[in-house]
């Protein structure tokens, strides 16, 4: 199934109406970072509808049946991520075909960038998507898959949202305006992390990787923290575990060898709301690889609160070098 233009034309010409300023020319004026939030969180939200419309319409077995593998035999895609995605970019192309995108499963498109744009990389405008974050959850149908969405500027990313397709929840940010979450009965909450100070009590979110032998040092780390933390949850979904810490619902997160398009709206979220994260340099990551070369163990991502940041991210360290030997 393709996304059809009408479809997308509809889209957009909703988005106009509640004050969007779409135009494709490549010289146009760059929104501010609120319109760049509500832009993703329009998107995030359209692919959102049509991922969950589409679980009801293939059912398990349709959704198994139209999945393949891709770095190893655990590691799917499906039918509906691509159309994600294709829905993702037209819509971001129908406000601007002068941007890049950078997807998970569509690579790099560096956009109609003007010569003025292309001389000045600092001013451009990259979108990082993640048509569905938690695949695995999505072919099991299991209720924590996201659509993923961040945008950058130059090297920092400015606005990001993140949709639940199964709780409805929208979880956007603009850099230097705060986090939020908006819910399909209309109410939004502004969001702040948890106020756990000591780690004893500290709950971790974190995920494992689609590598078997790298899974089993990561199963090392989370069970040297287990010891130290509170518990540890394992979702199924980066972009959410980020929301997650914004909401104060976890009160920590860190992972090894994920990508990109996994954390970037998340970890802008989770920012926004008072945590202290890690992450890799943008300029490394933003490409289609989405991540840095090297060891993964070197470059993971964390995200926690202000409160218990120090001594969940010494724990953490100390977990690591530990797992390496």
């Amino acid at each position: 199934m393709s996304i059809n233009s009408r479809g997308t034309e509809q889209l957009a010409s909703r988005a106009d109406n509640r004050g969007f300023s779409a135009s494709n020319s490549p010289g146009s004026v760059r929104p501010s970072v609120r319109e760049l939030r509500d832009r993703a969180v329009l998107i995030a939200r359209a692919a959102a509808a049509h991922i969950a419309s589409r679980r009801v319409e293939l059912g398990s077995d349709g959704v198994l049946a139209s999945s393949e593998t891709k770095s190893s035999a655990v590691d799917p895609v499906t039918v509906v991520d691509r159309e994600s995605e294709e829905l993702i970019r037209s819509l971001i192309k129908t406000f601007s075909s002068s941007d890049r995108i950078l997807g998970e499963e569509g690579g790099l498109d560096d956009g109609a960038s003007s010569p003025a744009q292309a001389a000045n990389e600092g001013e451009a405008v990259t979108w990082i998507v993640d048509p569905i974050d938690g695949t695995v959850n999505f072919l099991y149908d299991l209720p924590n898959c996201a659509v993923s969405i961040a945008c950058a500027v130059g090297d920092e990313v400015v606005a990001g949202a993140v949709a639940n397709v199964s709780s409805g929840e929208i979880y956007s940010a603009a850099k230097g305006e705060g986090a939020q979450v908006s819910r399909r009965d209309g109410t939004v909450q502004t969001l702040s992390c948890s106020p756990t100070a000591e780690l004893e009590k500290t709950l971790v979110a974190t995920g494992f990787s689609y590598s078997a032998s790298l899974r089993q040092v990561q199963g090392r780390i989370a069970s040297q923290l287990l010891g130290e933390c509170r518990d540890i949850r394992r979702m199924g979904s980066a972009a959410l575990d980020l929301c997650m810490v914004a909401h104060g619902r976890v009160d920590a997160y860190y992972e090894h060898d994920i990508k990109i398009w996994d954390y970037a709206a998340g970890a802008l979220i989770a920012a926004e709301a008072g945590a202290r994260i890690r992450v890799p340099e943008f300029t490394q990551c933003a490409n289609v690889t989405g991540r840095p070369e090297g060891d993964p163990l070197d470059f993971g991502v964390g995200a926690a609160n202000s409160e218990v940041a120090d001594a969940f991210f010494e724990a953490l360290d100390g977990a690591v070098a530990q797992a390496r030997n």
